[in-house]
């Protein structure tokens, strides 16, 4: 099956990966999405509670 999709056939197009345009979109959304991210890490109320979080797993007794 794998053999016939590599010759083209099975009526499938040739079209084998993402174009440059799409790659570019691709790129600025996961841009994007970082920058979203990195805001949402560094507020206040995430940071405070990553925070008290880790310290509270520091603190642990075993």
């Amino acid at each position: 099956m794998w053999v016939a999709r590599w010759q083209g056939g099975l009526g499938r197009s040739s079209d084998r990966g993402m174009t440059t345009s799409e790659y570019a979109v691709g790129t600025i959304a996961a841009c994007a999405f970082a920058a979203v991210l990195y805001k949402v890490v560094n507020s206040g109320p995430v940071m405070s509670a990553m925070q008290s979080m880790i310290e509270g797993a520091l603190d642990a007794k075993f």
